[in-house]
């Protein structure tokens, strides 16, 4: 649930010199015209980046498109719900639209100056906002993948398996969740309830009717999108409990969704992405591919 912090972020600066010519960058664009709550009208609205890839015509024929509008990955970052920023994970825009994918980078406000269900709510609209602009930038509208990290890993779930945030069915063609946390809350949060230590007094509230409510486990049905599940063998106890119970859910709807087991600790698990040559790409890409 950590963070990645500025040190590993100063070993992406070299890839992204070396990697950024094949791909445009748009930063800081609009996806709200509103606050989505109360909680959060003093702060600025949040924004996302966009990351295209410059070579149409190559990766058109690797994604065999005839339009040259290629498959779009949102990425969520994680940070406990209460720290990260969008601006850290340029390599992960750069080196995923260098393999012809166009990647939006989605920026959130954190607790304490948001909950959960804003959070939730903010993802929701990123999404929409995707589905309805992302052509403008050769992304296809139809082709719509959703990955995050820990933090991120539970918004994206909970804003798309959730109906209360208006993600609609076949939207999103498929979820990619990296060792994400808080997949099961309510069971967590019975075991520990919430303090002010991380702002979980905040993010999640003391009331368990809503700890149920923030747990996308309790979404999981036949228009659940197909899900890619990494999980590190070294991570978070909770976060391995949680993924446990969730696939045990899952399992009736998509009953060969497997995990996806690394050798690594929660933070790796981000980090490893910093490396174009990673496996994790390929088989992502492999996932888009095939849904």
């Amino acid at each position: 649930m950590k963070s990645i912090f500025s040190p590993l972020f100063l070993i992406s600066f070299p890839l992204m010199l070396f990697f950024g010519c094949a791909s445009n960058k748009y930063e800081n664009v609009s996806y709200l015209e509103k606050p989505v709550s109360e909680k959060t009208s003093d702060e600025p609205l949040p924004t996302l980046n966009i990351f295209s890839p410059k070579n149409l015509k190559k990766h058109s024929k690797k994604f065999d498109t005839k339009n040259q509008k290629l498959p779009v990955l949102i990425f969520v970052h994680g940070g406990n719900w209460n720290s990260g920023d969008k601006k850290t994970y340029s390599f992960f825009g750069r080196n995923f639209a260098k393999k012809g994918i166009v990647t939006v980078v989605v920026g959130y406000t954190l607790s304490p100056k948001a909950n959960y269900d804003d959070m939730a709510k903010q993802i929701a609209a990123a999404v929409q906002w995707t589905k309805n602009n992302i052509e403008e930038y050769n992304g296809n509208p139809n082709k719509i993948f959703l990955t995050g990290h820990s933090a991120g890993g539970h918004l994206i779930a909970l804003s798309t398996m959730n109906p209360k945030y208006g993600v609609k069915d076949n939207t999103v063609s498929g979820l990619i969740l990296n060792d994400a946390a808080g997949l099961d809350m309510y069971n967590y949060l019975q075991e520990n309830p919430p303090t002010s230590n991380s702002n979980y007094d905040t993010t999640w509230t003391k009331d368990a009717k809503t700890w149920k409510n923030a747990s996308p486990i309790y979404y999981i049905d036949k228009q659940t999108p197909p899900i890619m599940l990494y999980l590190g063998k070294k991570t978070y106890k909770s976060i391995i409990v949680s993924n446990e119970h969730f696939l045990d859910s899952l399992e009736q709807f998509q009953p060969n969704v497997e995990a996806i087991l690394l050798n690594k600790k929660h933070v790796p698990m981000m980090v490893q992405y910093f490396f174009p040559w990673s496996k994790r790409y390929d088989e992502i890409i492999k996932f888009i591919k095939e849904n």
